[in-house]
């Protein structure tokens, strides 16, 4: 039932509100890498991808990236950890994206400039990217439902192929989050009670 309903609310999305700063520097990165060879975009999407992972499973990382106390040189002297954790022979196309954020103190936009440099190469393959967000990891047979359903809405079957993911986020309380593109529909628990509370402060 839930799947169906996700699949019915594809032909109305809502717009989701992304950070205007990482599509900036994810848009200049996606431009320079595809500018340079079709192979280049996929090795910095590869290396994005590698150091987005790092950021997920090393604290000490994470941390330096959200730091925004740090002094430019600071910043400077733990970029060679960011190109580590990218894999041998970092492209100067990951390198100059980083040291950009690093001078513009935006280190602690990353994860969205590569969440957005990835939708941005989905795109560029013909693949549609969909993220459904949920308070505790799907079941197998739930998300093979949903993928089945996903699959079949007007706007999968313009893509040349579909790649669905399950992020676990606590805060949902229930249902789901499904993003896909630039869009968002909010089919969650949170969002409602949300929405409840806007309408019981407007009423006091």
């Amino acid at each position: 039932m839930l799947a169906q309903r996700s699949v019915a609310l594809l032909r109305t999305p809502l717009s989701r509100n992304a950070s205007s700063i990482a599509q900036k520097y994810s848009k200049a990165t996606y431009q320079a890498a595809l500018a340079k060879s079709p192979a280049t975009l996929t090795k910095v999407h590869g290396e994005l991808t590698s150091i987005s992972s790092a950021l997920k499973s090393t604290p000490e990382l994470a941390s330096f990236i959200s730091n925004p106390t740090l002094s430019a040189a600071e910043r400077e002297a733990g970029l060679p950890a960011v190109y580590k954790a990218a894999g041998a022979s970092v492209s100067d196309v990951t390198k100059n994206l980083f040291q950009v954020l690093s001078e513009n103190g935006r280190l602690g936009e990353a994860e969205g400039v590569i969440e957005d440099f990835g939708s941005l190469v989905s795109k560029y393959k013909g693949e549609l990217e969909v993220t459904v967000t949920s308070a505790s990891p799907l079941p197998k047979d739930v998300q093979t439902k949903l993928e089945a359903a996903l699959k079949q809405s007007q706007t999968a079957q313009q893509a040349k192929s579909v790649k669905v993911t399950n992020k676990v986020n606590p805060s949902v309380l229930g249902g789901l989050v499904v993003d896909f593109g630039d869009k968002t529909i909010d089919l969650s628990v949170q969002s409602r009670v949300t929405k409840l509370n806007a309408l019981l402060q407007q009423s006091v």
